[in-house]
């Protein structure tokens, strides 16, 4: 299992990969697993926030606001991980939320496996 993240100028046209290349930014590929036990352990520990919304098993979108929520979880998801890979997946997350926080009309694409 798995989650990958695109950031995407505006809403992706999820029902069709070739169509959300489109509105593609950014994305980020190298860290699915590590983020999914990351985001994962927010369930395990009834840790509320926006976060806690990704759905590791399937897609998730968040827009710029969402983004601006998320991001300020970052830093207490991150004393609670203790594993490198989780700790590099978490500041991948928090590059590209900061990236749609501060890009209008755009969204963060975690996709699950």
């Amino acid at each position: 299992m798995g989650i990958d993240l695109e950031l995407h100028s505006s809403r992706p046209a999820n029902s069709n990969w070739r169509k959300s290349r489109v509105t593609l930014l950014r994305s980020s590929y190298g860290h699915g697993d590590a983020l999914a036990d990351a985001l994962g352990s927010l369930h395990l520990f009834g840790v509320p926030g926006r976060l806690t919304a990704v759905d590791p098993y399937g897609d998730t979108l968040m827009n710029e606001q969402e983004a601006v929520a998320a991001l300020q979880e970052i830093h207490s998801l991150r004393q609670r991980c203790g594993d490198e890979r989780q700790l590099a997946a978490l500041d991948d997350l928090a590059t590209l939320l900061a990236e749609c926080a501060a890009t209008p009309g755009s969204y963060l694409w975690f996709a699950g496996d």
